[in-house]
């Protein structure tokens, strides 16, 4: 239960989590990270930025200061989906080949809908990433300033063509039409894709400039790549390839080819406007109304399950916070780590922002968003009862499971009856905690493994995370 925090406590809690930052961006090596809470009245009550924009120049970061938000965008997919339901245009129940005839739907025997692309449960295992630089390359295309790639009607039909084929050629599936939940950037770049087509703006670009970046006051936020390379205060994007630190602008670097999924740049000032807008039920600051607050609360609702006491919605993730809900998402690319939290019921969000990959910011979040809640800084880890593997257990599990986007894991049994795993070719500790669950304990988080069975017990995929790898 949540209680009203003294100003003492709150003294101590900042510096608490202050030190808990300082300690993730040493583990990390995180050059610059940026941390801002703020209430439903738009009320900024926490800002403070940590190490550099650039690292070499030792330029500071500022409320303006532009940063990928990579997987955060899906949110802004979602809404945009649900501000067109709003309008009459689509229902989010609608099959997908109604508003893409490239995608015919043909190898699945029901209807891929909205509403499945938007929880991620079409049914698609993890397929390798069609991307902005090759595929412009390929068409013998450049971007400019001129004529962005992501206004260009050629690289869009060029992008659905590969995308939708892609998907469409599937023959192999994690289960039907909105049964299980898998990660997949695809959908969300079809959804971003409907979004251009039907909506009447042209782009994707236009419409998130238009309809949720004007109305909500967010005058530093677009998809663009060429233009916040080029920006003075875009932060630099380091990425770690190789064993090596790679440091540059390179704001395409394996940027999808469809917007959707995560093309956004934007700013700490610009995700506080945005994170309040959910607080204040789809109104801006200035009560420009955004989205209605039933959309709001349809994008919030739990629709497929991402692990125990986890589940995603229609482009935002929800879980319990004691007798509270969390809702977040976060984002990953390279130079970018991303979070976005929210409480509902305490009407508290968080933004975390930095300009390295692979940096656990969610962790950042969850202790602002905790803190302002006035609940203890860390929350209490499951504890499952001891178990162990049946036979039938050890036998099916064990195998390569490969994942189109290039990670992979492998599971076998040892000498002793135990089942070791390994992520792409690391030793990870893994328990049993449930029969077909096992589940990984890290440092700031729990990931689970769950396996699924087809009707003759056989194991043919196992969810790692938030993704379904298909059993080799």
């Amino acid at each position: 239960m949540s209680r009203a925090v003294t100003e003492e406590e709150m003294t101590q809690g900042i510096s608490r989590l202050e030190a808990h930052t300082a300690q993730i961006m040493e583990e990390a090596k995180a050059r610059g990270i940026a941390v801002g809470v703020v209430d439903r009245t738009g009320r900024i009550l926490y800002e403070k930025y940590f190490g550099y924009r650039d690292e070499e120049k030792k330029l500071p970061i500022n409320r303006d200061t532009i940063f990928g938000m990579a997987s955060v965008t899906k949110s802004f997919t979602a809404l945009s989906i649900m501000q067109m339901q709003k309008d009459g245009i689509l229902s989010v129940d609608d099959a997908v080949s109604a508003y893409i005839p490239e995608f015919t739907n043909k190898n699945q025997k029901e209807p891929v809908r909205l509403s499945h692309l938007m929880s991620h449960s079409g049914g698609y295992f993890p397929l390798p990433r069609i991307v902005v630089d090759k595929t412009a390359q390929e068409m013998g295309i450049k971007d400019s300033l001129e004529e962005e790639l992501v206004d260009r009607e050629d690289f869009a039909e060029e992008g659905i063509r590969r995308v939708a084929g892609r998907l469409d050629s599937q023959t192999h599936f994690t289960g039907r039409p909105g049964q299980r939940m898998s990660y997949c950037n695809d959908g969300f770049g079809l959804l971003s894709d409907i979004v251009r087509r039907h909506s009447g703006y042209g782009s994707f670009s236009a419409y998130l400039k238009e309809r949720i970046f004007k109305p909500l006051g967010m005058e530093r936020s677009n998809i663009s790549f060429l233009r916040n390379s080029l920006d003075e205060n875009a932060a630099t994007l380091y990425t770690l390839e190789d064993g090596t630190w790679r440091a540059d602008h390179d704001y395409e670097n394996d940027a999808f080819v469809l917007h959707g999924g995560g093309a956004l740049k934007s700013t700490l000032g610009d995700m506080l406007k945005y994170v309040s807008m959910y607080l204040n039920e789809g109104k801006s600051q200035d009560g420009t109304q955004v989205i209605d607050r039933d959309s709001i609360e349809e994008m919030c609702r739990p629709r497929q399950i991402v692990k125990p006491g986890v589940y995603y919605g229609y482009g935002l993730e929800m879980s319990q916070m004691e007798d509270m809900v969390l809702v977040e998402h976060g984002g990953s690319l390279p130079g970018v780590s991303s979070n976005l939290c929210f409480c509902p019921q305490k009407g508290i969000g968080v933004i975390v922002l930095c300009n390295t990959m692979d940096v656990p910011v969610y962790s950042i979040g969850t202790m602002a968003l905790r803190l302002y809640c006035g609940l203890p800084l860390e929350a209490e880890r499951t504890e499952h009862m001891p178990r162990f593997w049946s036979e039938e257990e050890k036998r099916e599990l064990a195998g390569d499971y490969i994942s189109g986007e290039g990670d992979r894991f492998s599971i076998k049994e040892l000498e002793n009856g135990e089942l070791s795993m390994k992520v792409n070719g690391t030793p990870i500790e893994m328990k049993s905690v449930y029969p077909w669950q096992g589940m990984v304990r890290k440092k700031y988080s729990d990931v689970y493994l769950t396996a699924f069975r087809d009707e003759n017990g056989t194991v043919f995929a196992a969810r790692y995370g938030s993704r379904i790898f298909p059993k080799a």
